[in-house]
């Protein structure tokens, strides 16, 4: 007789054990991670743009970008959880092309560089405006401290490397929110920032530019990658490696089981924690990252509308910097300048992480992190070195994250809404709906931006 979802669900009775309130809550982490992507550089100065040229204008779209964010980041994590593969990983078994999976590949890699880009210009922005090192030197130093952290992710394992970054967050969250306490923002400008509109093509492209930086695709890679390694059964649990990708029981009939077969049903057993245990505990940790993510989002460009909108030069983010030293004093400015220094940090991180699993997923290469990191770091440090507006570059950057957003938003929805890969934990038909919802929309978005742009309208 076939199993159930529920059946699937529940280890066996020697691995059963009851989950109290802190055993759930120390299963949260993946989430916070890979939340750090939503308060990378790039976010900053596209919100900082944003709320210094248009003030409350384009509140909506940071709003409702979180609220897609927490559904893409819950479904990611629930791939990685129920079939123990990464987003890249089950797209590269199912995708039959040699050609079409590298074509894949490329764009996927393509959004990867602009994510580092925006990371290590970021940290070198923040080194500039707290000690005063060159922008390019100060991109070899966010380089290097990226490579201190990944050896840390290498060498201690995922669990440490959360601590680390989550302590990073929380010097993110002060240092970017800070500021709207000193000068809070008008209650009624904010209400009228919820309703949609726009205000001429730079306002389309600062929309696409907020919401590639906040819903980032390198993001969904990353948080299903994460989890799987999260919640990886031991070592000793298992016996026999399936494609050297992952571990399942001596014996067990996912052994034999084609690529793309639903997720083996002993899983649980090995993990020793049901899955829906688990999905429940990252219900909780996706809210949680994601409600600091989008507030520090929101108090970045409340900050900037109500103190620097109509500030010659503010659109920067060493003219932000500026204006808020002169304007709310030193220590609101040091805060906003130490936040960006940690946000680069973190973020570039993640991003490489990331980008190791694109790869390693896609193309069924495996490049150590750290030569992967050095490599990455070349575009980046290329344009800090001719000198190219770090603004500019910034806000680029995460347009192009944006038109990489539907290749992976619309393969994780269709994977997650399929039985063969999900089985009994298959999304449900509104959550289909509303993926689907989220998809049309950011297509339209970049859509109308792209007509803008091409007819200078």
């Amino acid at each position: 007789m076939p199993k159930t979802a529920e059946d699937l669900s529940t280890p066996t009775p020697l691995a059963s054990r009851r989950l109290s309130v802190p055993r759930l809550a120390w299963l949260i982490g993946p989430a916070l991670v890979a939340g750090v992507a939503y308060l990378d550089p790039g976010n900053v100065a596209s919100n900082m743009t944003a709320g210094a040229r248009y003030g409350y204008l384009l509140v909506w779209v940071v709003v409702l970008g979180n609220v897609m964010a927490w559904l893409i980041q819950y479904l990611s994590a629930k791939l990685g959880i129920v079939t123990g593969r990464s987003l890249p990983e089950t797209l590269g078994h199912r995708i039959r092309n040699r050609w079409g999976r590298r074509a894949y590949w490329l764009q996927a890699e393509l959004v990867a560089m602009a994510t580092d880009i925006a990371e290590v210009i970021g940290g070198a922005v923040a080194l500039n405006l707290l000690f005063g090192v060159p922008l390019l030197w100060g991109g070899v130093i966010t380089g290097t401290v990226s490579i201190a952290l990944l050896l840390i992710q290498s060498r201690r394992g995922p669990r440490t490397f959360e601590f680390v970054v989550i302590g990073l967050l929380a010097i993110i969250a002060i240092g970017f929110s800070f500021g709207v306490f000193v000068a809070p923002p008008d209650g009624a400008s904010v209400v009228a920032g919820l309703v949609p509109r726009f205000e001429g093509t730079d306002s389309v492209l600062l929309a696409a530019s907020i919401l590639g930086a906040t819903i980032m695709p390198h993001a969904i890679y990353a948080h299903s990658a994460l989890a799987r390694d999260r919640f990886a059964p031991p070592p000793a649990a298992a016996a026999v490696a399936l494609g050297g990708d992952r571990l399942v029981p001596r014996g067990s009939r996912a052994a034999d089981a084609p690529i793309g077969a639903p997720a083996d049903p002993t899983l649980a057993e090995l993990r020793g924690i049901p899955t829906r245990r688990l999905l429940r505990a990252t219900k909780w940790d996706v809210t949680i990252a994601m409600l600091i993510a989008g507030t520090v989002n929101l108090c970045i460009l409340l900050l900037a509308a109500a103190n620097l909108a109509g500030v010659p030069g503010t659109d920067s983010l060493e003219g932000a910097y500026a204006a808020l030293y002169a304007g709310l004093g030193p220590l609101v400015a040091t805060l906003f300048a130490v936040g960006l220094l940690a946000s680069g940090l973190a973020s570039t991180s993640v991003g490489a992480y990331a980008g190791a699993e694109i790869m390693h997923g896609l193309l069924h290469i495996r490049v150590p992190l750290l030569a992967r990191r050095l490599v990455t770091l070349i575009p980046a440090l290329a344009i800090l070195a001719v000198g190219f507006d770090p603004t500019v570059a910034l806000v680029l950057s995460q347009v192009v994250l944006s038109f990489g957003i539907p290749f992976a938003l619309i393969p994780l929805i269709a994977l997650t809404a399929n039985r063969e890969v999900l089985g009994g934990y298959r999304n449900r038909v509104w959550t289909t709906i509303a993926g689907i919802a989220a998809s049309v929309f950011l297509i339209a978005l970049n859509g109308m931006l792209l007509y803008l742009v091409l007819t200078g309208a």
